[in-house]
Formats: structure tokens, sequence, C-alpha cells
């Protein structure tokens, strides 16, 4: 009786052993891979380049001009050499249209003038002076052609003064003959006329210089701008070139296409700094541009933030069944020789961390980051095939790889709405109106660094730039 007990009691304890076993949490201590050296983040970067069409219209310049360029135009005080003072005034507003000619498009200008003249006749004799003066004034109207180019970021006009018809035509007596003034003026006509076109290229000049407007424009367009206060995210662009092609004129307006060449990233944390330098760009006169924008951005998604987003992936969820299950409790990322390594802290019938590694690659129809190929590291998995094979089996890896993604959708779309706040009637001065479309993001590759991984996106559009009365 004595001897059943004990073999009884020795029973119950080697039971009371194994299911202690098979209820006990296994431990599993896998070496950690540890991560690369962290260096300064850079990464290729591919240029984008930004059409912006520029329409100016002719009554835009008409009215720039006309506040430029009045009151007297032309004063000659000095009698004595031809025997003729005259002075210029503009009288009434400039019109300046398109004339449709022979030689191609000009620019046509009218001018009002009012003309006070001082006339002189008589003769110098014996040392005595007999003169006769007589003042005048007359109005006409003078029509210049203008050729117009574009040189170091401004319109640039060569005036031509092609007539010059007098509304009124007075005569005076000379020697006894009644001869009309206009006669006796059109030969002065040529003292002021270059006068005239020099005042007119210097008045379109000045109008139409471009330079501080559109470095002011790209200065306020480079400032990075915050798209998600939750994310800290930030839409960035980074000026490199200015180019434009020459000003071509069709009917009532100039057309002149301008393009910039730059950078553009989405970048988490802190606002990022904006390193414009207007001193630093020059107008790059090109032949072309093509009409349509094509824009290359760089999504940046640190590992810390991708892993808050894989965290969230993983919440409630249990891998594998009955008795041999396992909880995530946290989720770590970060990059070894050109992979990214997952680390999986677990609870459950295994309590440890195991750390896996695959190849970022993305999902189109998701618009997700997925890692292909993932699995343990060679010593995570050496240290599972002794401890627990059941995890380390292809079926429970391959339920953990299908919680290994996250979304970039949200970055993509909070890149697109960034740009196109640049393409629903901005103005980025007074009178300056920018707008425009966007066809869908393409996503193109995914480049590891040793701190983030840098999404790179596409986005093909259209821009024009309306500039309504020019201030």
């Amino acid at each position: 009786m004595q001897k059943n007990l004990s073999i009884l009691i020795i029973y119950l304890i080697t039971l009371i052993s194994i299911t202690s076993c098979s209820s006990t949490s296994q431990k599993i201590e896998a070496l950690r891979p540890e991560p690369d050296d962290a260096v300064p983040l850079t990464y290729t970067k591919t240029p984008s380049y930004i059409n912006l069409p520029v329409s100016i219209k002719l009554k835009d310049i008409e009215n720039k001009t006309n506040s430029l360029l009045s009151g007297l135009i032309y004063e000659d005080n000095k009698i004595e050499d031809d025997d003729i003072e005259i002075k210029v005034w503009k009288q009434a507003p400039i019109t300046i249209t398109n004339d449709h000619g022979k030689e191609g498009e000009k620019i046509k200008t009218v001018l009002p003038l009012k003309v006070w003249v001082k006339y002189r006749v008589g003769t110098k004799t014996l040392g005595v002076e007999l003169y006769k003066t007589q003042e005048f004034n007359l109005n006409g109207m003078v029509t210049l052609l203008s050729d117009v180019s574009l040189v170091n970021w401004r319109l640039k006009s060569k005036t031509t003064l092609k007539s010059l018809n007098w509304v009124e035509s007075p005569t005076m007596t000379v020697f006894g003959k009644n001869m009309p003034i206009t006669y006796l003026i059109n030969p002065a006509v040529s003292l002021f006329k270059a006068k005239i076109e020099q005042s007119i290229d210097s008045a379109i000049e000045d109008s139409m210089d471009f330079k501080p407007n559109v470095l002011d424009a790209i200065s306020k367009i480079s400032s990075p701008f915050l798209m998600s206060e939750a994310n800290k995210s930030w839409f960035k662009i980074s000026p490199l070139e200015i180019y434009s092609t020459n000003a071509k004129l069709k009917n009532d307006s100039f057309l002149l296409n301008m393009g910039l060449k730059c950078y553009m990233e989405t970048l988490i944390g802190n606002k990022p700094e904006s390193k414009f330098d207007n001193n630093k760009f020059a107008l790059k006169s090109v032949d072309k541009i093509p009409e349509q924008i094509s824009a290359n951005i760089a999504a940046v998604s640190t590992y810390q933030e991708a892993s808050k987003l894989m965290n969230t992936n993983f919440a409630g969820q249990e891998f594998g069944s009955g008795s041999k299950k396992v909880k995530v409790q946290n989720v770590a990322m970060w990059h070894k020789e050109g992979k990214i390594v997952i680390s999986l802290d677990l609870l459950g019938a295994v309590n440890g961390t195991v750390y896996l590694n695959g190849v970022p690659q993305y999902n189109d129809t998701t618009k997700e980051i997925y890692f292909d190929k993932l699995d343990y590291v060679l010593d995570t998995k050496s240290r599972l095939m002794r401890t627990a094979n059941w995890l380390a089996q292809g079926i429970i890896l391959k339920k953990i790889e299908q919680s290994c993604h996250y979304s970039i959708k949200q970055n993509l779309d909070d890149a697109k709405q960034s740009m196109m706040a640049y393409l629903k009637n901005y103005s980025p001065m007074p009178g300056v109106f920018i707008n425009g479309k966007m066809e869908d993001i393409q996503f193109q590759k995914v480049e590891l660094t040793n701190q983030a991984m840098i999404a790179f996106i596409k986005v093909n559009g259209t821009v024009n730039v309306a500039i309504d009365g020019l201030k």
C-alpha cells in the first residue's frame, strides 16, 4: 500500500511537472541585428520641372506705361541754333494694341501729343538782328511700332516712330506768304523723334521688370508648407534654376513661358529650413518649355514613424492556436545592409524579441508599403527551430507578414493636396493668380537610408499663371 502511494505521488509530481512545462512560456533571446551607423539623411534627389506659362494683357502694359509716362516728354529751349523752340507733352492716355503687319505682330502705340512751338524768322545784317517770333499750340497723334523681346528679366522693346498726324494745321506769314506751321515743324520732328521712341521703350521696360515679382513669388512658394498638424508633415520646394522662352505677342496678350527646376519633398518632424537665396538666380533662356509640369516628390518616412503605423496593425491580434499563441507588444524598424529589420516583442507562449528582415515594396492598389520575402533573421530562425518550431513555420510567418505593412495613402494625398493648394487661384502677390490641374500620383520607387525610407512619387499636370492688372 505504501509502495503504491509512493508510485502515485511520483506520478502526480511528474504529471504536474509536465503540465507546468507545457503551460510555461518559453524564452527566446535572439541576437539583435544592430542598425547601420546613423549618418546625416541623404538620398538621391530627382529634380522636378514646373512650367509657368505667363499671359500678360496689352491693356496691363498700357495702364502701366500711362502711369510711368506723363507730362512733358521733350523740351528744346535753345532757339539760336535752328530758329525754333519746342515743348512736347502727352496730352491724353496712350493706347497700346497689337499691330498685325506684314512683318509680324508688333506693339502699336498711339500717343496723343500737345506741342508748343516758338518759331523765329528774320535776318541778321551788319550785326543788327531783325527777327520776328510767333508761338503756336498744336495737337497731334504719334503712331509707334515696337518689337519686343525678353532681356534679363525685362520686356525689352525697340520702338520706331511711324507717323505723326496733326489734328490742326495753323499758318503763319513768312515773307508775305501764308505757310502751314506744321510744314515748318515737321523737319524738327527728327529732334524729338528719338526722345519719344526712347520714352516709350523706357516706360515698357520699367513696367515689365519681372525679377522682383517672380523671385518674390518663388520665395513664398519655397517656404515649407504644413500639410498635417497631427503627423507634423511638411511639403517643401527647393528651387534650383529658372528658365524662360522669349516673349511672344499673340492677339491682345504677351505669352511668356517660364519654368522652375526644383526639388520637392514631404518631410516629417520639425519645420524644415528654407534656403532660397534670390541673389543666386539668373534667368536662363531656352527655346521651348514643355506644357505639362512633371513633379517628382520624395516622401520621407522615418523608421520611428513607420514603426508607429505598423504597431496599430498588430494591436489585439494573436498568432498561433490553442496554447501556442503569441501577441506582438511592440514593433520597431531599422536599416541593415540594404534591408529593413523588423523587431517584434512577443508575449504569450514565447516571450522575447524576434527579428525579421525584408525588402520594402509598394502595392499600387492599396497604396501601402509592404515587405517582400520577409523571413526571420538567421540567428532568430535557428533559435526558434530549437525552442518554438511552430512559430518558425511558414503559416505563422505568413500571418505575421500580412500585418507588416503600412499605408502611405495619406502621405500621397497630402502631397497632392499641398500641390493643389498652389493650383486653385493661388495668388502669391496682388494681381497674379495661379491655376492648374494634376493627374493621379504615380509611385516610382523606395530608397532606403540609415534613418528613413524614401518613397519617390511622380505627378503630371498643367499650370497657368494669369496677371490681372500689374501692380
